[in-house]
Order: C-alpha cells, then structure tokens, then sequence
C-alpha cells in the first residue's frame, strides 16, 4: 500500500502515521516527493485496516500497490530517484561513466588508470578487490590490500569508488573503504547479503543475474530497499542466451522497460556483456541511446598483462573517445546540451 499525504502535511502527521503503522507489525517507509511526502508500506500480510488510516490527519489517500515489487515501483514512487554519491547525481540527467579496471592488481596499474579516468571525465572509478570468480585458480583480488589501494586512488583523483562486497563477512570491510557497494550477478540472489547491503548507509550497484528477469531484479533490489537503504542503481550487464559470439548477450530491452516501470536509476556494463573490446564502444553507445543513466566499463593501462579480464577492458585512448561520444550521444537522444 502507498499513503499518500496531503501537499500540506506536517512532519508531525507524517511520523505519527508510521507510528500506528509500526504499532500495527508494518514497516513504513516515507518518501519525500517533489510537492508532498508519500508513504509506502511493507510487512502487510493481511488487509490493511483503510478507513481508520484515510482518516487520520494529513492522509490524502490509499493507494493499493499491485506489483509484487513494492519499493522499487513507480506506482509507489512516481519520480525518478537520483543517486548522489559525493557530488555525482547518478539519474540526474547527466549520463554518469564509471571507469576502471576489472581487479586491482598493485598501486601502480590502479593510479595509472585512476589518473587516466579522471583525465578524460569519468566520474567514478571501478575496481576489484574482492573477487568471485569462476575458476577457483583464477585470480581473486588483493583483498584488504586492494581496497587501501583504491583509497589512496580517491585521495589524489577524487574519483568515488565502486567496489564489489562478495559475502557478508567481508561487507563491513568493503564498507569501510568504499563510497558505492557493487553486488555482482552471481549474488544477485544471494539473500544474506542483500539484506547486509540494505543496512549500509552506501550507495549499492546491483548488477542482474545471468537469467534473471526483470520482475527477479526488482524483487533483489527490494530486498535492499526493504531494509532501509533506498540509494540503489540498477545495473543490466547481460544474460545467457544461445549467442557464442559474445561473453553474454546485452539485453538492451530492458532499459527502456526498467525505465517505465522503475524509479531507480539503470546503468549498463557492456564490458562483462561483450568480452570483447571490440564490442564494447559499440554496445556503450547503444545503452545510451536506450536511455541509460550511465556506464561502467572496464579501462586498463595494460590489458594484455591483465590479471583479469584484459580481452574486454579498454585502453585509456578508448576510453577517451568514449569520454567524447557519450555527451554528444546523450545531448542528440535526450535533447539536453552536453555538459
């Protein structure tokens, strides 16, 4: 259910109608708009006791959510919600570009990139210091070394950061070092630390899984949302299909389909979506035309003695001509002058 308060309610009437919520085992979670704050309810399992609540002073109206997503919806929130992480407003407008390597590998490689995404105008950096791979040979990242690394990288760039959490006992850590908590498509269900992230005070990047749907995608970032942490990105990163010309197939659709029926911003890796760099400008620019809020792609100082993933990353001159066709790009398609 979503409760809708009149344009003139007080702060008091709002608190006190999550008070009778919370007396009633609900959860509320207020949601400041444009010209009044609405309500939204969770933890319902039976009918809600409507009349007692529309008369309660400041309510306008109730409005029954049909989706089994709830949060996440825009019949409870109709305006896009914008992401700020330290001054960069991810669904703001701008198309936002996050940049970076795949996994930290020592200061030098993470600075040389940091300083090259900086250069060029990216606006958040990427890297691993924690990684799930498939291959337990594979690398796994540097771990507590690597965050520390990123750290010193945001202290001279002034670059956020955009690490991945791969379990709870590390969330706390990753926490610690990070400005946004990137969960990655193999935890996109992964339950326990959905439900970490949505107690962080940090932005979260949720990447969705490799064949999940969209209502599924939804469903996981409710769970982050239900725990009180409502700073989410989506991001779509690609699934498996039939294809074998490509690491995953990029499934385009669905930007324009979480757009309509999502307020969260929605973000496009086509890195991990091509694993090729060749494809990756290509499906960059395709993401922006559908109308995403941003990019994170791989860039790396030198990707054929990449630890990990080198084939997709690129080079700090393709990223420049990134960093030059997406404002053009996204000033064409949505009709706003490139910043």
């Amino acid at each position: 259910m979503l409760i809708v308060m009149h344009k003139g309610a007080t702060e008091e009437q709002v608190q006190k109608v999550c008070k009778h919520l919370e007396n009633a085992g609900l959860t509320p979670h207020p949601i400041p708009g444009a010209t009044r704050v609405s309500i939204g309810v969770t933890g319902n399992k039976a009918q809600i006791e409507s009349d007692q609540l529309s008369m309660m002073p400041g309510v306008f109206e109730l409005i029954q959510v049909t989706k089994p997503y709830k949060l996440t919806s825009r019949e409870m929130k109709p305006e896009d919600t914008i992401v700020d992480i330290n001054g960069v407003k991810v669904g703001g407008g701008e198309v936002i570009v996050i940049g970076g390597p795949c996994a930290v590998e020592s200061p030098e490689q993470t600075m040389s990139v940091a300083r090259s995404v900086k250069q060029q105008g990216g606006h958040m950096l990427r890297g691993g210091a924690f990684k799930p791979r498939s291959s337990p040979y594979a690398f796994q990242g540097l771990g507590k070394e690597g965050l520390e690394i990123l750290k010193a990288a945001r202290e001279e760039t002034g670059l956020p950061v955009v690490t991945e959490a791969v379990d709870t006992d590390s969330f706390g850590m990753v926490e610690e070092y990070s400005d946004v908590i990137q969960i990655g498509a193999r935890n996109m269900q992964n339950y326990a630390l959905l439900k970490r992230a949505g107690q962080s005070k940090r932005a979260v990047i949720l990447k969705r899984g490799f064949a999940a749907t969209v209502t599924e995608f939804l469903l996981a970032a409710e769970y982050i949302m239900a725990g009180g942490n409502y700073n989410v990105i989506l991001c779509e990163r690609g699934i498996r299909t039939f294809s074998n010309h490509s690491r995953f197939t990029l499934d385009l659709s669905t930007i324009p389909e979480l757009k309509r029926i999502t307020h969260l911003p929605v973000i496009v890796d086509p890195s991990h979506a091509a694993g090729r760099r060749d494809m990756v400008m290509p499906l960059a620019r395709a993401a922006v035309a559908c109308g995403a809020d941003g990019l994170i792609v791989e860039v790396h100082n030198s990707p054929e003695t990449a630890l990990c993933d080198g084939p997709q990353a690129l080079t700090p001159e393709l990223f420049t001509v990134l960093m030059r066709d997406v404002p053009r790009l996204a000033a064409i398609v949505r009709g706003y002058e490139a910043q």
